[in-house]
């Protein structure tokens, strides 16, 4: 029954710091059940994230430090996207006011979102790292993970390489987190498989709800396929150096132990 218990708190700590996510996907079940008048559908979802965002700061969610961190995930999303639809990878169909280049400028917050949840999981889960690999080694696997998004389709596809290279420099990283008071640990390279895997169940009901359709979804609604699963996770990568980055800057605490290296966030 303990465990049990521990498991229901846990996933309600990891409900409340779904906020962001959970308003983006009710906002597009409802806007795609019910229309929305005077404005078309992608600029009523820029206006809802917006609203959301503001919120999410003025009600003390997110701190401003956090929020430049969102921000700067947004900016990265939205660049990824950009290409991407170019590329053909996947697209926007509906009409919509606030659409550059085929991109709706609400899609920048989908990804901003994922941010959101880790600041916001970092804080309620008390989350601690241990033997956190060198900057001069994750921020180059990071940049790296980022350009293969683009690079590949016009180069091979490394990806799988790159996920390998996450599980070597990972290996010994560990991620420590309290629930109701009782400190767990679990693997740093499970940790960005399972947030990879939720984002592409994540990724599955918002293009059911019609979020973004890709090629094989043009006529109708189908799975999307599960090897996208390695694609957030090396995004996951990228996200949480971004996060980590700013905890350990801002973590007066910060100190080094002999395991490793180790801050709180």
């Amino acid at each position: 029954m303990r465990a049990l218990k521990q498991l229901v708190r846990f996933g309600w700590e990891q409900s409340l710091s779904c906020l962001f996510p959970v308003v983006i996907f009710a906002s597009l079940a409802i806007t795609q059940i019910i229309p929305l008048p005077f404005l078309p559908r992608y600029d009523w979802l820029l206006i809802i994230c917006v609203l959301m965002q503001w919120w999410m700061v003025r009600s003390g969610l997110e701190t401003r430090d956090e929020l430049k961190v969102i921000t700067l995930f947004h900016i990265i999303g939205l660049a990824l996207e950009l290409f991407k639809v170019q590329m053909g990878s996947w697209s926007y169909p509906e009409e919509g006011y606030s659409k550059i280049f085929g991109v709706p400028l609400y899609s920048g917050f989908m990804y901003a979102s994922v941010a959101s949840y880790l600041c916001q999981a970092w804080r309620r889960l008390k989350v601690e790292l241990v033997k956190w690999p060198p900057f001069f080694v994750v921020v180059p696997l990071a940049a790296a993970i980022y350009l293969n998004f683009f690079l590949h389709h016009f180069w091979i596809d490394v990806r799988f390489w790159l996920s390998g290279l996450v599980m070597i420099v990972f290996w010994k990283s560990w991620v420590i987190y309290e629930v109701n008071g009782i400190r767990y640990r679990m693997p740093l390279a499970l940790s960005f498989v399972l947030i990879g895997f939720f984002i592409w169940i994540a990724e599955n009901i918002a293009t059911f709800f019609g979020a973004w359709t890709y090629p094989n979804q043009t006529s109708a609604w189908s799975l999307v396929h599960v090897g996208k699963v390695s694609s957030w996770l090396l995004l996951v990568i990228v996200s949480f150096l971004i996060v980590a980055t700013l905890k350990l800057v801002k973590g007066k605490d910060s100190t080094r132990v002999d395991t490793g290296q180790y801050f709180k966030g």
